[in-house]
């Protein structure tokens, strides 16, 4: 069973390779809208949004952003602090994070289910297990930021978390965060592969935060592989990378 809905501002898509699992498809969906309500930035009800009016004092952080923020400094110490949710404004954005994060507990929700085969995609990122209904791996494409309706690379990530960061979609939205609010101008596409898909995630938005270093970063660290694309075309893959496009 496969669906797509809009949730948390873009496409989700959620396949679950069993015919009877309505109801787990709708929990899942149901968890995304949850996740929606607490750290969306757009909505003005949102925990987050309270957080950033300084309506909502530390204590009373709920455990999810707790967790989240912990996580964000984490990735911001791992980093050499390429990744920040300050934003440039002041204001405290953990969407850099989030994304992966939800999309790693909704996998998490679908395998306590004993479902060991699916497939979860939110605005590009991917948590897969196990096989398609066609009894294959699942596989990932890589767009062209040129041209979206080209697949540059496809890769097959066998469980691991695929996350791709870029401009060509929501345009200049990640800074250098040394840079004083310098957007990322260098390259336009960073896709990286992690031991699951929170992994990389918040690397694969540090990773594009450097520009074009981005990639000897992601080939220095152990576990992650990725593709980046700079802004004159040219495709510089990490060193493993290509073991990922065989099937």
């Amino acid at each position: 069973m496969r669906e797509t809905r809009i949730l948390m501002g873009m496409p989700i898509t959620v396949d679950i390779g069993d015919a009877s699992s309505g109801e787990l498809i709708e929990t899942v969906f149901g968890y995304f809208e949850h996740i929606d309500r607490r750290f969306s930035t757009y909505r003005t009800d949102s925990e987050i949004t309270a957080i950033n009016r300084g309506d909502v004092p530390v204590v009373d952080w709920s455990g999810e952003m707790t967790e989240v923020f912990a996580l964000a400094r984490q990735t911001k110490d791992e980093t050499d602090g390429y990744f920040d949710i300050r934003k440039p404004d002041g204001s405290l954005d953990p969407s850099g994070i989030v994304k992966g994060w939800a999309i790693r507990n909704a996998a998490a929700i679908i395998q306590r289910a004993g479902i060991s085969d699916f497939f979860i995609e939110a605005g590009g990122d991917v948590q897969s297990c196990g096989k398609n209904a066609s009894g294959h791996d699942w596989s990932v494409g890589i767009r062209n930021p040129f041209n979206a309706d080209e697949i540059v690379k496809i890769v097959y990530p066998r469980g691991r978390g695929v996350a791709t960061s870029g401009t060509y979609v929501r345009g200049q939205h990640i800074y250098n965060p040394h840079g004083i609010g310098i957007p990322i101008q260098d390259i336009v596409s960073l896709t990286v592969i992690g031991a699951d898909v929170l992994e990389a995630d918040r690397f694969a938005t540090a990773a594009f935060a450097m520009g074009r270093d981005g990639i000897l970063f992601i080939e220095q660290t152990p576990g992650l592989e990725g593709y980046l694309v700079a802004a004159n075309g040219r495709a510089t893959p990490t060193t493993g990378f290509g073991a990922f496009c065989l099937p």
